[in-house]
């Protein structure tokens, strides 16, 4: 399932996905006069309803590449801690502890 979301956010998140989306919009649009209003309404829900999930999908892969580079970064520097790798995986109670942490010790080095 995982893959055919992907996928399906991928082409969504492209120009000709976002032309058919766009399309499929102003069709439902054109059915109102017709006396078609709950279909347009359900249509049109159905379409925010995917398009949240693409926006989504896509900010979860966008993300997990920033991390995956940074945690890159933190490994190749010598002078850098790796137990901040994978803190995203935490609790965010974790998460806020640990930024206390560092911007403290940030605050103690000198400049």
């Amino acid at each position: 399932m995982n893959k055919l979301l992907f996928a399906v956010a991928d082409f969504l998140s492209k120009p000709p996905g976002f032309y058919i989306t766009l399309a499929a919009m102003i069709v439902c649009t054109a059915l109102v006069p017709l006396g078609l209003t709950d279909v347009v309404t359900y249509a049109l829900s159905v379409m925010a309803i995917v398009i949240t999930g693409v926006v989504l999908i896509q900010g979860y892969r966008d993300t997990a590449a920033l991390h995956a580079k940074l945690d890159e970064l933190i490994v190749a520097l010598k002078e850098t801690r790796n137990d901040v790798v994978g803190l995203e995986h935490k609790d965010p109670a974790e998460i806020s502890e640990e930024i206390k942490r560092i911007e403290e010790e940030a605050e103690k080095t000198p400049a």
